[in-house]
């Protein structure tokens, strides 16, 4: 029987980090930016909201905003690398981004550009572009639920569902920053075409988007919304509300996503021998209705001795962990500034 790899200790930021990491957090709704410590604390935390209708350059506008706001910090001076985290798709090796939810990028040089806003701020340190998935993992190895883990798959499950990997401590972005996109694993080998063209893939079942899709076509009917209104919760969230109330449709479809997420979480762990899944994202905040279908359905694909003992938690750290992550990325993947490495 082999014995499945104990927790080491915790990573920590390199001794050699002295200063503040730049840290940026770009999704649809908002911008976020903040210094983060070495200790995992943030100062210094703006945000603007992304905006809607406009070309390239605006986006690109709010974005120096924060980083303006930053800068006026009495600690921007001691700044030792900044950390983007982008929704997706990015590709880190050119540094460029093509959000899904921000239509006005695409193949945006996001890195090149918040690099001449820092230098022209005073702050010439080098920035390193990761997914929100891959920052996410960052994260929670770094501060979270994945923290004393050599090996971690940590995902997110919401409208999309994407991911990363730490395997030996490190983090694994890959070539493009796209190594873990746990979401585009097949899981049903007939199953409907997914948005990115495969067939069966986690995301075209287990995303929120396709949770109440399925459970509309089933005939699941949304109830009143809270507080008497007339809203209809037609949203994972709503089906969500109807499975905790026993809603056998409902359930139902909780259940086939769980299935799938185990099935692909079995596969991934087979395959780099990961000892933790951490999942994080709005269809997580589920709790058990989501993760009592995973638990139960892991056993019938990890199999094997060495992944038999696979924990499957929830990811830690809320709100905080696109900045925290972006941070954890940078330090992570880049040198602090002089270190001469």
């Amino acid at each position: 029987m082999i014995t499945p790899t104990t927790p080491s200790p915790a990573p920590r930021a390199p001794a050699r980090a002295t200063g503040p990491t730049v840290a940026i957090d770009i999704g649809g709704t908002k911008i976020a930016g903040a210094l983060v410590h070495p200790d995992g604390t943030m100062s210094a935390t703006t945000r603007r909201p992304t905006p809607r209708g406009a070309d390239a350059e605006g986006v690109m506008a709010a974005v120096a905003e924060v980083v303006a706001d930053l800068s006026r910090s009495p600690l921007w001076a001691s700044a030792v690398r900044c950390g983007i985290g982008s929704a997706g798709p990015v590709d880190t090796s050119r540094g460029t981004v093509s959000p899904v939810n921000i239509g006005a990028w695409r193949d945006f040089p996001v890195r090149e550009r918040v690099e001449a806003e820092l230098a022209a701020r005073g702050a010439g340190v080098p920035a390193v572009l990761a997914g929100d998935g891959v920052a996410m993992t960052a994260a929670e190895h770094w501060l979270g639920a994945a923290r004393g883990y050599a090996n971690a798959l940590c995902m997110v499950v919401s409208t999309g569902v994407g991911g990363g990997l730490i395997l030996d401590n490190r983090l694994h972005p890959g070539p493009t920053g796209n190594a873990g996109h746990i979401g585009h694993i097949s899981v049903a080998f007939d199953g409907e075409r997914c948005v990115c063209g495969g067939r069966g893939c986690v995301e075209s079942i287990a995303s929120g988007t396709a949770i109440a899709r399925w459970a509309l076509d089933q005939g699941w009917k949304p109830s009143a919304g809270s507080g008497g209104s007339a809203a209809h919760d037609a949203t994972a969230a709503g089906v969500a509300a109807a499975a905790a109330q026993g809603d056998p449709i409902a359930l139902a479809a909780f259940d086939r996503a769980g299935r799938a997420l185990a099935a692909a979480i079995a596969a991934s762990a087979t395959l780099v021998e990961t000892d933790i899944a951490v999942i994080g994202g709005g269809v997580a905040a589920a709790g058990e209705t989501l993760f009592g279908p995973i638990r139960a359905h892991l056993a019938q694909y990890a199999t094997l001795s060495f992944v038999q003992r696979l924990q499957v938690v929830p990811a830690a750290l809320g709100t905080h962990a696109g900045l925290i992550g972006a941070a954890a990325a940078a330090t992570m993947l880049l040198s602090p500034r002089g270190s001469g490495v």
